[in-house]
Order: structure tokens, then C-alpha cells, then sequence
């Protein structure tokens, strides 16, 4: 259910009860956890560690603090030692400029040589940042400007992004610098400093990040979450981590077990990629996965590439039968609302969205419909008055209330899709009990722009998606 993506087993904190730790962990949920080196000696105990245990990998790098104590031969060792079938990462590498155990110019310099190591291997990053953001972030922009193709290649057979390059643990910077590495593909996580109650800055970037961008970690033997805050902390907590996730991205436990799951797949190249799903939940809502047809070929849509939203993959390879969704959804009471939304366009199968929709409302379930508003020119007559009593709300993705914006963003003839789209939420207002019109959070996107207009001019709900 869970991967702690950083803790230190070697650590003679652990000598007495190792086992018994492991065993907790697999008992707690812990499906497998990466341990990483600081230097060639607990790399190399990462590495039988992982040689022991099945669920347990091995990353290999120097740490900061040990970067005054460098041996001749040292990086040379440890680049030997990634090729060992459980090395998943470079690692920990990075900078510290809190202690003063090694020089500043001899961290910046170490950590430029095990980057060149992961570009050589090409193998993912985890990052050790402590009050030196700005250097870290300098010398990474740096490191994918030097290395074009590391990790230049998709993490699945269907991906059109190159694989992730690696994650910073225990983030310390602020979420403008979150938002910087997410940007250049790198992954943030935290241990137990999420749940202690001066952990604002950490806070904030778990609350405005997509769990998309999120791994789970402990960092045990240190920073043990609350309650267990100032003992020693081990794997089996890196639930409680994950609770607090749960609760700042208003998600369900099993949705960031997931999501963060699917995560260290792309990174690491741990675990495997579920099996496309028709139905699939998030939160305490069922969504349906008709079709991956569409009129759009929206910028920010993944319908061509991995199409997993949240760890769920939607990629499937032949539209359902009206009686294999409704096989799929099950008792629709016992979720808050099932909504037509995969990645497609549902109004393509309006006939199937109608006998489905007709089936949930006679069992008492509620309905909702995600849809670009096109139905209308998609079936060439208003289909709203079709809606009426088999959908209680309509989600429109409004995107932009420029039509030419639109139309890019879409790569739609926007003149024509844009005014069609206002239509059907303007005619969806007068029949349907909720409408609700939503923006893609982009920087190009004016934001209250689009509220005002959704809000005083259409006279329906808004609502901003995340875009990840």
C-alpha cells in the first residue's frame, strides 16, 4: 500500500531490532522502501540490505557532510557499485549549508560529480537540500542543460514526457522553488516534518502541489512524525506521513497510496502499472472511463500518453459495453456520485451515457457529467433536454473566455467550439439542477477573469482544476 522512498535501515540506531523494524513495516503496509548511502561504506550496506529483503532497493552517492572526507577512488566505487541490479538511484547527494562539515565549494563540487555520475548510468537523483535552495536549484538547472538525454526516455510505453530525474527529500525551499524543480521534472517529498505544527512552508507546498508531484518518505532513523516526534523513527510510520497528505490534498488514504505509488514507478522503475480500469474512485466518488475518443486534443491532456489520473489507468484499448460499466460500477450507493469523466469525451457515447445514467438514477445514485460542452455539435441537435432527469450536475471545462486562447489550448477551431460550449452551459442552466464551469490553473489563464465571467454573466458555478 505504501513505499518509503528514503529511509536509512544501515543505521546503528537499527542494530538491535532491524528485523523486527522490517517486519513492522511489511505488517503497517509498507510494500517496499529505498535505502540510500551517504557514502561508499552505507552504500554498500544499501546494497546487501537490498540483497536480504525482496521489498528493499538500494540508491548509492555521497552526502554533503561526507564530502570533506572523500577518498581517491571514492565516486570511481561508487559508480561501480550502481550497476548492482537493486540500485534504483544516485544518492543521497545534494548540498548542506546548515552544518559546517564540508567546505561549501567542495559540496558544490561533489555534488556536480554524482550528478555526472546518474547522467553516465542514467539513473534518477535523491537530493539532500538544507538551507543552500538556491545552489541546489542553480547546479540542477545546470545538470539538465548540461545532460540533455538523461533520462531522456519515456517511463512507459505510452508516456510523451521523458522519465522523471529525481526527487528532493525533505524539501526545503519554498513552494515557487517546489514549483521550479516540478518544473524541470523532479519530485518533492517529506517525512515526518509534515505533521510537526512549525512546518508551515512544508504545508503549504503539500496543500498547493498535485499529489501527482508527491512521494511518501520517513528519513528514519530521524524525523519521526507526530506523535512520535524526537524518538527514534522507523518505516512503519511513513502511514502517518501519509495521512497528513491525505488530509492537506483532501484525498482518501487509498488515493495517495496510490498516486505516490505510481509515482516511484515512473522514477524508480518500482512496481507495475495497474491494469486499465472502466470505473475507478477518488475520494468517495466513482468515475466512468467510456471512451479515450475526443473533438479536442487539449494541450494539458495526456489521452494519447499514460493517461493515469491519480495512479488509475485509464488507458484503455476498447470502449465498454453499456452492460460491462454498469458490471463495473457495482452498488453506485455506495459512492457520493459516479461522473462520467475518463480520457475522452463522454457526450461521443451519448446513447450509452443516457442507458448508464438511467440505471444509476433507478438504483438512487446520483449523476454527474465531465464534459467539454460540445455534445451539441458533437450530435449535431441539443441534447439537453435528453439530460433531464438522468444528470444532476454538468461540469463544463470552460478553459479560457477568450475564443482564440481556447481554441489553442484546445486545438479546436475555437471560434466556433467556444460559443457552442457557452451554449450548452447557458441551455444546461435551465435544466439541469447544478452546472458548474471549470479552468485549468495555468499561467496563461486569467483566473478571476474566467470566475466573473462564469459567475455574472453565465450564472453558474466555478471551479479551478490543478494542472500537472
Amino acid at each position: 500500500m505504501f513505499i518509503d522512498t528514503h529511509v536509512h535501515l544501515y543505521d546503528k540506531q537499527f542494530d538491535n531490532d532491524r528485523d523486527e523494524v522490517i517486519r513492522r513495516a511489511i505488517d503497517a503496509g509498507v510494500d517496499a522502501m529505498i535505502v540510500p548511502g551517504i557514502d561508499v561504506a552505507t552504500s554498500e550496506a544499501a546494497i546487501d540490505l537490498s540483497d536480504r529483503y525482496d521489498g528493499i532497493y538500494a540508491a548509492v552517492g555521497i552526502h554533503p557532510h561526507e564530502s570533506a572526507k572523500l577518498s581517491n577512488g571514492d565516486l570511481d566505487k561508487i559508480e561501480q557499485l550502481s550497476h548492482h541490479k537493486k540500485v534504483v538511484a544516485i544518492g543521497e547527494i545534494g548540498l548542506d549549508y546548515h552544518y559546517d562539515f564540508s567546505p561549501v565549494e567542495q559540496q558544490k563540487d561533489i555534488f556536480r560529480k554524482n550528478l555526472e555520475i546518474a547522467h553516465r548510468r542514467n539513473l534518477p537523483v535523491i537530493i539532500h537540500n538544507r538551507k543552500a535552495i538556491d545552489d541546489t536549484r542553480a547546479i540542477l538547472h545546470e545538470a539538465v542543460t548540461l545532460y540533455p538525454d538523461w533520462r531522456n526516455f519515456p517511463p512507459t510505453p505510452y508516456s510523451h514526457d521523458t522519465a522523471p530525474k529525481g526527487v528532493l527529500h525533505c524539501f526545503d525551499g519554498t513552494l515557487d522553488d517546489a514549483w521550479d524543480m516540478v518544473n524541470i521534472n523532479f519530485h518533492i517529498s517529506f517525512p515526518g516534518i509534515l505533521t510537526f505544527k512549525n512546518a508551515k512552508q512544508a504545508v503549504e507546498i503539500a496543500s498547493k502541489l498535485s499529489i501527482e508531484f508527491f512521494m511518501l518518505e520517513t528519513d528514519a532513523p530521524y524525523m519521526a512524525p507526530v506523535p512520535h516526534r524526537g524518538k527514534r523513527n522507523e518505516p512503519a510510520y511513513v502511514r502517518m506521513v501519509a495521512e497528513k497528505l491525505v488530509e492537506l490534498q483532501m484525498l482518501s488514504l487509498e488515493d495517495v497510496a496510490r498516486s505516490t505509488s505510481y509515482t516511484v514507478y515512473r522514477l524508480f522503475g518500482i512496481g507495475e502499472l495497474e491494469r486499465p480500469k472502466i470505473a475507478y474512485q477518488i475520494r468517495d466518488s466513482l468515475y466512468l472511463n467510456i471512451t479515450r475518443r475526443c473533438n479536442a486534443d487539449c494541450v494539458f491532456c495526456d489521452r494519447k500518453g499514460e493517461a493515469v489520473v491519480k495512479g488509475h489507468n485509464l488507458r484503455i484499448e476498447k470502449e465498454p459495453s453499456v452492460e460491462e460499466i454498469i458490471e463495473a460500477i457495482g452498488d453506485p450507493m455506495q459512492y457520493k456520485e459516479v461522473v462520467f469523466c475518463g480520457y475522452g469525451e463522454p457526450t461521443i457515447r451519448m446513447n450509452a451515457v443516457k442507458e448508464v445514467a438511467r440505471w444509476i438514477k433507478n438504483k438512487g445514485g446520483k449523476v454527474r457529467l465531465n464534459t467539454d460542452g460540445h455534445g451539441g455539435v458533437i450530435n449535431k441537435r441539443n441534447i439537453i433536454p435528453e439530460l433531464v432527469g438522468l444528470v444532476d450536475t454538468i461540469s463544463i471545462s470552460l478553459n479560457s473566455i477568450d475564443a482564440e486562447q481556447y481554441g489553442r489550448l484546445m486545438r479546436i477551431d475555437g471560434k466556433r467550439f467556444h460559443q457552442a460550449m457557452i451554449d450548452f452551459a447557458r441551455e444546461a442552466k435551465k435544466h439541469i439542477p447544478e452546472v458548474v464551469m471549470t479552468v485549468v490553473d495555468m499561467d496563461e489563464i486569467d483566473v478571476e477573469d474566467a470566475r466573473r465571467f462564469v459567475e455574472e454573466e453565465v450564472g453558474v458555478d466555478f471551479k479551478r482544476r490543478p494542472y500537472f
